[in-house]
């Protein structure tokens, strides 16, 4: 999709969603997003659509934001992880949506990775996680947006940010004003994107605006935002990657996943992230380095 490559099934397949469980090592407390190939379906697989999610639908779909709400019957336990409501998006990528549109199903579909492991932009990325698993991997080229999709719901009173993506808090904002911030939740998440260690490396990783290699630290690679503001002493660091030559937030979300895989394939000590700024599409990113940096 335009956010990451996602591992499908058919989501009313309770056999088939088992096989993206299996196949990422996900445990089944973690719920899926179910997408679909336009607005109307979303009537297909909920109860009810509230006012101010209408507003966010209208607004960012197709696009990278997904909306939890009640949920049918027919939606499989095993996709909402036992919960009541499901989490649904349409993507704003064609070869995605004609996927759904030729499959004639919504389709779960989380990141094409081993779970906790960073979520893949290409399709080398996905061949790279599966080099013998999957059948068929269909390439749409690098993802435009880079990180996952926001993901919201309603209670009642309040629209509630579950995960920040690709859509901004500010944007969101702007349609319903107040949102609640959910924080993390590693035993009941009630929407994707809880857990607090997620999207990480192999490699140790910690975030730090002045952190130094130390002595006893032989190869540190460093994440940085902006090529045009390189670190006082580059030479300190076995290697560096910068996620955008000027400091756009934009350009730094669509690289830095794929930033962060070629720093782990450097046989590195450690990788040191500096942070970003926590606005726009810099929350989505300082959310994903805090949970890769987990331990």
């Amino acid at each position: 999709t335009e956010t990451v490559y996602g591992l499908a099934a058919n989501a009313l397949d309770s056999v088939a969603v088992a096989k993206i469980f299996e196949l990422k090592g996900r445990p089944t407390f973690d719920p899926l997003i179910v997408h679909v190939a336009k607005r109307d379906d979303l009537l297909n697989l909920v109860t009810e659509d509230p006012r101010p999610i209408k507003r966010l639908i209208d607004r960012f779909w197709p696009g990278p934001l997904s909306v939890v709400l009640p949920r049918l019957s027919l939606v499989p336990d095993l996709v909402t992880s036992g919960l009541p409501s499901v989490a649904v998006r349409c993507p704003d990528h064609p070869v995605a949506r004609r996927l759904i549109e030729e499959a004639g199903v919504p389709l779960a579909a989380p990141s094409a990775n081993r779970f906790g492991r960073i979520s893949p932009t290409t399709a080398e990325h996905v061949r790279e996680q599966f080099p013998e698993a999957l059948a068929t991997i269909l390439d749409g080229g690098p993802c435009e947006v880079g990180v996952e999709s926001t993901v919201v719901g309603f209670d009642g009173t309040h629209v509630i940010l579950y995960r920040p993506g690709g859509i901004t808090l500010e944007a969101i904002a702007e349609e319903v004003g107040e949102i609640k911030v959910a924080g993390t939740d590693d035993k009941t998440p009630s929407s994707p994107g809880q857990l607090t260690q997620h999207y990480a490396p192999r490699t140790p990783m910690i975030i730090s605006a002045e952190r130094l290699p130390k002595a006893d630290e032989n190869r540190v690679g460093l994440l940085a935002l902006a090529k045009s503001e390189p670190p006082t002493d580059p030479s300190a660091f076995a290697e560096i990657e910068f996620l955008s030559q000027d400091g756009s937030l934009r350009e730094a979300a669509a690289n830095l996943f794929a930033a962060m895989r070629r720093l782990d394939e450097q046989d590195l000590d450690l990788i040191i992230a500096r942070p970003v700024p926590e606005r726009d599409l810099g929350l989505a990113i300082m959310d994903r380095l805090s949970r890769a940096s987990a331990r």
